[in-house]
């Protein structure tokens, strides 16, 4: 197996291990991710040293704060017009001290992620984090990966830079994978169990569905995320796009990755080898478990995350997924087995069709339906070894449109 992540592997960074504390880029760090990132790093201060960070630039008085308390030499900012905001910012924290480089626009993340470091973690949201994946790769960094987006819509692009081992995925079911994967040769691997809490609705019937509410699907049981990631696990196209990745980041196929429904959230995924051997991995729902493991690898960080506590009683369930009501994932395997620019109109739909029903233009149901009709349209993707991040751009572009003439109805 060509695995972009393998576990049994050491990747080794063009810029080597310093003697003192690792240093990292981080992406987004505004958004969830980047700051349970930044947490992780301010506890473990001889282990970790940030270089430099990037935001959209929608919070620049948290990201100057971020960058006076970790002194960090660059800051970056996509939106030009958030420039002048954050430096002003900067020099009213930084109080004399010297201020960092900052870059605007929206390369300024792509030029972060080629910046020297050991390792960078992607936290962006969304497609736009392809090309910052992309520059990390190409410097030879080690990607500490939870902009799954990215390796989605440029899978065939990702792989063809990305060298064995180089990628530690920090989405909890991947890192999940990715420990449980150590535990035994590649080709002792039967298949992949990739866990799902199922959302707010994973007890209702399709027909059940029908009628709700934004506010509903916003009621996520277990995590607390962004407003389209927690519409995305309420349909469960979260769990379609992780099972996308997962074939993308083990080279399994998509008839050996099988999605279960878990309430608890506490087993995040498992590995079932050919002699029958399940190995799952379990701990209390908190990010920073993966967000160490992933900035860390391949060593743990100690107490990075509460373990699970065994002197109280509790029960782990475990459901069979319902495709009619939750159609998400099995499309999500069509257009993963299509390949090519596929994937990327899945998600571009996906992301309109999500606004849609935010702004109570279109029924929950609708979401997965809409998107499905725009694949249906798309029909046969670019592919192979032709396809470009140009091809992925316009293939997006032509899906986000697509999706709001539908949507309008």
């Amino acid at each position: 197996m060509n695995s972009l992540a393998h576990p049994q592997l050491r990747f080794t960074p063009t810029v080597a291990d310093p003697d003192g504390p690792r240093e990292l880029v981080i992406l987004g760090s505004t958004g969830s991710i980047g700051t349970q990132a930044i947490d992780v790093v301010l506890r473990n201060p001889g282990r970790f040293r940030v270089v430099a960070l990037s935001a959209a630039g929608g919070r620049v008085e948290l990201l100057a704060e971020q960058a006076v308390a970790l002194g960090v030499h660059t800051v970056a900012v996509a939106d030009p017009a958030a420039e002048k905001p954050l430096r002003e910012a900067l020099a009213a924290k930084a109080q004399g001290a010297p201020l960092p480089r900052v870059l605007a626009g929206p390369d300024a993340a792509t030029e972060l992620a080629a910046a020297e470091c050991h390792s960078v973690l992607n936290g962006i949201t969304g497609s736009i984090g392809l090309a910052p994946t992309l520059a990390a790769l190409r410097a030879g960094r080690v990607l500490v990966l939870a902009n799954k987006e990215s390796l989605i819509v440029g899978g065939p692009l990702v792989k063809a830079v990305a060298q064995p081992g180089q990628i530690v995925p920090v989405d909890s079911e991947h890192a999940a994978l990715f420990q449980a994967l150590a535990g035994g040769t590649r080709a002792e691997v039967r298949k992949l169990v990739v866990t799902a809490s199922g959302g707010p609705f994973r007890n209702r019937s399709r027909e059940q569905l029908v009628g709700v509410t934004p506010s509903d699907a916003l009621a996520h049981p277990t995590w607390a995320m962004g407003p389209v990631v927690t519409i995305n696990s309420a349909t469960l196209v979260n769990k379609g796009l992780e099972v996308i990745e997962a074939h993308l980041l083990y080279d399994v196929p998509f008839d050996r990755i099988e999605v279960v429904v878990h309430p608890q959230s506490v087993v995040h995924s498992m590995v079932e080898f050919v002699d029958g051997s399940t190995l799952a991995q379990a701990s209390p729902p908190d990010m920073r478990m993966p967000i160490a493991l992933g900035l860390g690898w391949p060593d743990r960080v100690p107490d990075a995350a509460p373990g699970c506590d065994w002197t109280k009683a509790a029960t782990w369930e475990f459901f069979p997924l319902d495709n009619e009501a939750f159609p998400a994932v099995e499309l999500a395997r069509e257009v993963g087995t299509l390949g090519g620019t596929a994937p990327a109109v899945f998600n571009a739909a996906n992301e309109e069709c999500v606004d849609a029903f935010l702004k109570g233009a279109l029924p929950f149901t609708g979401i997965v339906d809409t998107v499905a009709k725009v694949v249906a349209e798309h029909g046969t993707p670019q592919s192979g070894t032709s396809l470009t991040v140009e091809d992925v751009l316009h293939a997006e572009s032509w899906a986000r449109a697509r999706a709001r003439e539908l949507a309008a109805g």
